[in-house]
């Protein structure tokens, strides 16, 4: 018996903030912006709404897709870098809302390639369990609260969204088939918030000097990206007895448009066996793996038997992807 995805669900805020109008607070063309990230518009969170909020209607989703209720879930786990607040867990809130008495709740911090080690500690932990167990896992992210809008090279790459998926234990030989996690933490310094740590406290100084904004070295990063990705998708790929192209549908993080067609072009994917949101959600952090998956099952590209890979990489720096055997279920859920 091995565990597999019984759902998927995913949740974009309503307010859409396009590239041309980005463009015109940053003084840069629309054509600009599509240029170097490919992306045409994004989602930001209404102010009341917080990352709990989008992870809840993700989560309230994902258990729709899956015929369960908040009761079945035994582990909930929300991968995130922009919480509530620093204490306590934004997990927690998550499951106060769902009223999912019966979980533990936690959240993971590995910036954008969170939800795949939320997804592989999920794997490890109900494995683990004697008894059947039923994960809820989630991406979500409000990187509107931690973005500089006048720094042009981060904030037209970033949205606002959460993604979940039911994980559950099958025993008809379809679901999880392989996984890798990687860190690399001397590359600590190429994305991070530099204040608001124990380190360096937020002070009237540092939010004066923009400290408290999220950075990010880009070409580094895209630089580093270019060099991981491809062994990590080989690698998974390998792991679980498959080659790239026999790989259905690969769900890459979507960091940037421009990066993800230079890798596909140097990995020599088919066309579509990759799948895109980042024209339409930018990059949302944690959640864009999971928002990407949902939005795939929903368009009916992944089917019974299915290979999917799932990869990403992220702050710390940090990567890491799974491999699954699509199992059936019952359908995809999504609220837009």
């Amino acid at each position: 018996m091995t565990t597999a995805i019984l759902g998927t669900g995913s949740y974009l805020p309503e307010t859409v903030l396009t590239s041309a109008e980005l463009g015109k607070r940053l003084g840069v063309g629309e054509q600009w912006i599509y240029d170097k990230t490919r992306i045409t518009e994004r989602r930001v969170a209404a102010p009341e709404e917080a990352t709990s909020d989008l992870a809840t209607r993700a989560a309230q989703s994902a258990l729709e897709a899956a015929g369960l209720t908040a009761a079945d879930v035994d582990l909930l786990i929300v991968a995130t870098s922009t919480p509530d607040q620093p204490i306590p867990a934004t997990a927690c809130a998550v499951q106060a809302n769902l009223g999912a008495v019966r979980a533990a709740a936690f959240d993971v911090d590995s910036v954008c390639t969170g939800f795949i080690y939320a997804l592989v500690t999920a794997h490890a932990m109900i494995t683990a369990d004697p008894l059947p167990r039923n994960a809820l896992v989630i991406g979500a992210d409000t990187y509107s609260r931690i973005l500089n809008y006048r720094d042009r090279h981060t904030c037209v790459l970033f949205g606002d969204g959460a993604g979940a998926v039911v994980l559950g234990k099958r025993g008809n030989g379809r679901g999880w088939l392989a996984s890798t996690l990687s860190s690399d933490g001397t590359q600590a310094e190429l994305v991070r918030i530099p204040d608001g740590g124990s380190r360096r406290p937020i002070t009237a100084q540092s939010i004066a000097e923009g400290q408290h904004y999220f950075t990010m070295y880009g070409r580094q990063v895209r630089e580093l990206a270019a060099r991981v990705l491809p062994d990590l998708m080989a690698d998974v790929a390998k792991s679980a007895d498959l080659t790239l192209p026999e790989i259905d549908l690969i769900v890459p993080h979507q960091a940037n448009g421009m990066m993800l067609k230079d890798l596909a072009e140097a990995l020599d994917l088919r066309p579509g066996q990759m799948h895109l949101t980042v024209g339409r959600y930018g990059n949302t952090g944690a959640a864009s793996v999971p928002i990407t998956l949902d939005d795939a099952v929903r368009a009916g590209r992944v089917e019974e038997d299915d290979a999917v890979l799932l990869v990403a990489f992220g702050g710390g720096m940090s990567w890491g992807g799974a491999a699954l055997r699509w199992a059936p279920r019952r359908r995809a859920g999504g609220l837009r």
